[in-house]
């Protein structure tokens, strides 16, 4: 029962395949090969038009360098409060943007409103050379609490920013996730939407170690070359990181995978909502959140069931965590098996 994180399964069968492929004879180094090009091309085949791709190896350089390339060091990145570049990033996206400052906003579920983008832009603008002026927005999809923004909700969060000459990122860790559940192309969930440039996770997906930055205008990325260099994410193996991405693509499976994740999802929070502990967030990716009794918590550890306990500041309104409960985060991943959700659900039913 391991519902701490997707980062805990293994590597996904197909795309360990994929890495022994590329291992067989000699290629060029630094990105330089032919496989590191033909699947840059298609992740801009996938989204539908011509794109700047670079390959790195963790999410955390994926957000780190993009946001580096889109804000100056006398920048702002707005961004949610309890989003991961935030909380979980040891301040990464300042000291490879020389300084730039990240703004935390508040939202509900993890998810933020064209208002408090639009109010946090006129507070950090104009208050020059003295203040940080805004420079970009971060969103999350889906968000560090499972939820997933409407196309139509990151549109509208787009045109606040663009309206005032902010770039717009998406940290795409679980971008998979998110397609899934919104039914959506890559192209309507990103730039037809308004994303300047995406952080395309793989690895909370079934890879190994592989993420790409991807700018859907080439012309943003002219010295990302140098940055990600510079930054120690250019491998000298790199086609083994274009490995997975083609493995991943190959044939939807990066959907497949994502859709098992999420479908398991829907059943653990049904099942809990079933035993009377609804979730605190709509189930819309492959993360459920849920307020438990510590009784239940000390249960489930003790039959070895693997998790997280979280606090956090966007709970729906009218919900609390009392002194004897505790909120729970639920990952699963395409290696979750329905007898592991069967088994959790059962105990959490039997108190």
């Amino acid at each position: 029962m391991n519902f701490a994180s997707d980062n805990t399964a293994a590597i996904a069968p197909e795309i360990l395949q994929g890495i022994a492929r590329a291992s067989d004879g000699f290629a060029l180094g630094y990105g330089n090969d032919d496989l590191t090009q033909k699947v840059a091309r298609r992740i801009g085949d996938l989204f539908g038009r011509e794109a700047a791709v670079f390959f790195v190896s963790t999410g955390t350089a994926a957000n780190a360098l993009s946001l580096a390339q889109v804000t100056p060091p006398w920048g702002a990145v707005l961004c949610h409060a309890e989003s991961h570049i935030v909380t979980d990033e040891c301040g990464a996206p300042e000291f490879f943007g020389d300084g730039l400052k990240l703004i935390g906003l508040d939202g509900e579920g993890g998810r933020l409103k064209p208002e408090a983008v639009s109010a946090a832009i006129e507070k950090y603008s104009g208050h020059r050379p003295h203040q940080v002026n805004a420079a970009s927005l971060s969103l999350t999809q889906a968000t560090e609490a499972g939820t997933v923004y409407r196309i139509e909700e990151v549109a509208a969060l787009a045109a606040a920013a663009h309206a005032h000459g902010l770039k717009v990122h998406m940290d795409g860790s679980r971008i998979a996730n998110a397609l899934v559940g919104l039914n959506a192309s890559p192209a309507q969930a990103t730039w037809e939407a308004g994303i300047d440039v995406l952080s395309f996770g793989a690895t909370k997906g079934g890879a190994l170690a592989a993420e790409a930055v991807v700018f859907f205008d080439p012309k943003i990325a002219d010295t990302m070359h140098e940055r990600r260099k510079r930054g120690g994410h250019l491998l000298s193996k790199h086609r083994f990181l274009a490995a997975q991405f083609d493995a991943y693509l190959a044939d939807d499976c990066w959907l497949r995978l994502a859709r098992h994740a999420n479908g398991l999802a829907q059943k653990l929070g049904a099942g809990l909502a079933a035993a009377g502990f609804p979730p605190v967030w709509p189930v819309e990716a492959n993360l459920v959140f849920v307020i438990l009794p510590k009784r239940i918590e000390t249960k489930l550890k003790a039959a070895g069931a693997s998790f997280y306990a979280r606090n956090s500041d966007s709970l729906p309104a009218g919900r609390t965590i009392g002194h004897d409960e505790v909120l729970l985060r639920l990952v699963t991943s395409f290696a979750t098996r329905p007898d592991e959700v069967d088994r959790f659900v059962d105990m959490v039913r039997g108190g």
